[in-house]
C-alpha cells in the first residue's frame, strides 16, 4: 500500500539506493511511476506493506516501510531488490554497489569509489566538514537527522586524518 513518504512514522525502516549518476527529468517521471506501481502491490505473505519513497538530488531512491503495519520478510525484501535490479538494467545505472561514496562539492553531488574517496581525504580534498551521505541509516528518524551529515559525524570519519 503506497503512502506519502512524509506520512510514514519515524520508526519506519529505510533502504537507500544511490545512483552512480543523476537521473534525467524524463527518467525520474518513469522511475516514480514504476515505484508507485511496485509499492502499491508490494506484499508480505499476501498482506499489504505500507510503504513510501522519495528521490533526492535526482540520484537517491529511498524506500520507507512502516513495520508497525507489517514487517518485511526475506521474500518481500528480495522482491524489492529485484525491482531495484530491473531499474539498474533499464536505466543503465548502478544502485546496489555499497563500495561507493556520495558527497557534496558545493551544490554538486559527487560519486566516487571508496578507494578514491580515501585518497581525496588523504590529500585533504575532502575534509571532516565535507557533507557525505550515510546510506547505512536504518530508519526514517536516522534518515532525517543522520543521512546528510559532515564526514566527521558518520562512518566516513575513519578516512579523515
Amino acid at each position: 500500500m503506497l503512502v506519502p513518504f512524509e506520512s510514514l512514522p519515524d520508526s519506519s525502516r529505510v533502504w537507500i539506493y544511490q545512483s552512480n549518476r543523476s537521473f534525467t527529468e524524463e527518467e525520474l517521471v518513469e522511475i516514480k511511476q514504476k515505484l508507485d506501481e511496485f509499492l502499491t502491490q508490494w506484499t508480505v505473505h499476501g498482506a499489504n506493506l505500507q510503504a513510501g519513497y522519495e528521490i533526492k538530488y535526482k540520484r537517491f531512491i529511498t524506500i520507507g516501510l512502516n513495520q508497525e503495519v507489517n514487517a518485511a520478510s526475506g521474500c518481500s525484501i528480495d522482491a524489492s531488490v529485484h525491482f531495484i535490479q530491473t531499474l539498474e538494467k533499464e536505466y543503465n545505472v548502478d544502485l546496489l554497489d555499497k563500495m561507493n561514496v556520495s558527497f557534496k562539492q558545493g551544490e554538486f553531488v559527487a560519486y566516487k569509489p571508496l578507494t578514491d574517496f580515501r585518497k581525496l581525504a588523504k590529500n585533504k580534498s575532502v575534509s571532516p566538514k565535507t557533507i557525505v551521505f550515510n546510506n547505512l541509516v536504518n530508519n526514517k528518524a536516522e534518515y532525517l537527522s543522520d543521512w546528510e551529515v559532515p564526514a566527521a559525524e558518520s562512518w566516513h570519519k575513519r578516512f579523515m586524518s
